[in-house]
This record gives C-alpha cells, structure tokens and sequence, in this order.
C-alpha cells in the first residue's frame, strides 16, 4: 500500500466511522516531542501557545501498548513537534514494533537532524515509514519562511539522499516519502523545480493543502500572499469536506503530556478531550466531551464548540 492510498484510507469517513460514538481509530499520532528546531511561517508551533517539552518515555511506552492493545494499527511517533530532537526516537522505534507489534510505524520530519546515522538506527529499529516535510525551493526561501540560517536547506537535500543511500545498501523495507506544500502561482511552479531535485531519492512525492491551522496562523499567509484552506481537508489531490472534519472519527493525536486532541492543529490545548495520564485510551477516546463535539460535526454545525472558530465553519 503505498503512503498515498493509507492516507485517503484515514481521511475517508465512511458510515462506521461517522458516529458519535466512533470504533477505535486505525491510526493514532503520538507527540515525542512538542519542541521543533524551525519557526515556520505557516505553522502556529512557533507561536508558542503551550508548553513544547519531551514526553516521558515510560509514559509513552505504557501509551503505546495500550493503545496497539485497543486496536490501532498504525502509530506515528510525531504530531506537532521534531521527533528527530528526540535521542532515544530508535528506542520508541523499536517498542513500537517488537514490544506492542504494531504493522505500521511511521515519521513525518522536516529532514534537518535526519542524519545518515540517526536515520540508520531508525530503520533499524524497524521504521516503516520516513517522509520529509520538504516545503522550500529554495536556500532563500527557507531561511525566510522557516526562521533558521539558509544554509540548512542543503542539509535537508543531504539527509534526503543519504536516507536513500542507507535503506538500499542495507536493505531495508522502510519507504521513503517527501510531501510539499502545493503554493499558488509562481511559487508553485518553482516548488516543482524544486521537487525534481529530490524526486530519484524517495518513493512518492505527494503534496498538501497550504492549511490555516485552524485558523491560528491565516493572517501570516495573508500577508505573504498564500490561498489557505480551513480545516484540515486531506492531501491536495483527494480533499475531504470540511465538515464533519475525518480527524474527529478516525485518527488519534495525543500531546507530549498525554492528553488526547480532537485536532490535527492543536496549538493551544483548547481541543483537549481527555487526559490518558488518569484515563484509559478506549475511554478518553469516546468521552463525553469527544461524543458531543462529534455530534456537532455530525450536524453540520459546530457553533459553540472549540471548532467554531476554524474558517471552515464560520
């Protein structure tokens, strides 16, 4: 299966999926870190609206497994953060796999600290997927938009290349993926140049949606002149309605400090719906709080809830 269609699986809400009371999502994201070496202008991150620390690794270890025990299949070990910050990230790899058997283990990274050592000791530990969030044409560009020195750009196109190098002379089955940001005009057709540079080293490119996360960062790209879209609508070339948002059904996102978000946006801790440092996963998941903002979704009118505010409902 490639990257592509397990993505439109997660996004797609079907009828068993569509209720208040939802079955245990199939894909979970689990936050290592909410810490991120970069201060892109197009996410809310960098705004720092709550704490941005490591989770404890025996609490994720503990998460883990009950969640792989409640019936989800696929664990991202990232959600707002850089997982790559995390030294013991092989470690988390490796529970994930040999101790909870989870079929599918997967990593979205920015690409910068994704070093040909660190990236071997990933895919050693069993990662099966590796994508770089590869959103820059070019050395300018990134230093403008992602707040760091231009010359990390190259590191990214290294580390790309070298995560090629390492899986094929070894051997590895993880697949490597790169996602891009699908910018208007002009800025569009230089991330297509872009593109072509990295395009012999992994296996899929794909591209998303310029998003507004949930609506925490729209002035900035208004400023800058970028179209965004509200909510959270998939990948660009298989958009979902707005509204009922998939990311409420069937994915997971959980905080470095345990709590389990509705959102895939969620800055500030306003989409809280449980706290799985008191509560079980199964029960957090189904709370009365999650229920009624499903609910809502389900209307068609999210008025008076935490996702009132998204440009995609107002």
């Amino acid at each position: 299966m490639t990257i592509t269609e397990r993505i439109d699986a997660i996004t797609r809400l079907d009828e068993v999926s569509a209720n208040a009371i939802a079955p245990i999502p199939r894909s979970v994201k689990i936050e290592l870190t909410g810490r991120c070496n970069f201060a892109c202008a197009f996410c809310a991150r960098e705004m720092m609206l709550r704490d941005q620390k490591d989770m404890d690794k025996d609490l994720f270890k503990r998460l883990a497994l009950e969640m792989r025990q409640a019936g989800v299949d696929e664990l991202g070990l990232f959600y707002l953060g850089e997982s790559f910050m995390v030294p013991w990230l092989p470690e988390a790899i490796a529970h994930a796999k040999s101790v909870c058997g989870y079929p599918y283990v997967f990593l979205t990274t920015n690409g910068s600290l994704a070093t040909r050592e660190r990236v071997r000791a990933c895919m050693d530990a069993g990662l099966d997927s590796l994508k770089f969030s590869y959103n820059f044409a070019d050395a300018e560009q990134f230093g403008d938009v992602a707040g760091v020195k231009p010359r990390y750009f190259e590191a990214i196109k290294t580390n790309i290349r070298a995560a090629h190098e390492v899986r094929d002379a070894a051997g590895y089955t993880c697949g490597l993926y790169a996602s891009y940001i699908e910018y208007d005009g002009i800025q569009g057709e230089r991330m297509q140049e872009a593109l072509e540079e990295i395009r012999p080293y992994v296996d899929e490119i794909y591209a998303l949606p310029l998003y507004n996360q949930a609506d925490f960062v729209s002035g900035e790209e208004d400023v800058r002149g970028w179209s965004a879209v509200a909510g959270n609508r998939g990948r660009a070339a298989a958009l979902r309605d707005p509204l009922p948002c998939w990311a409420v059904f069937t994915e997971g996102h959980v905080t470095w400090d345990g709590k389990l978000s509705a959102c895939c946006f969620d800055h500030d801790g306003r989409f809280h719906m449980g706290d799985l440092t008191t509560e079980p996963f199964v029960q957090a998941w189904n709370s009365e709080t999650f229920q009624t903002l499903r609910a809502a979704h389900l209307r068609r009118d999210v008025r008076g809830t935490v996702c009132e505010g998204c440009t995609a409902y107002g």
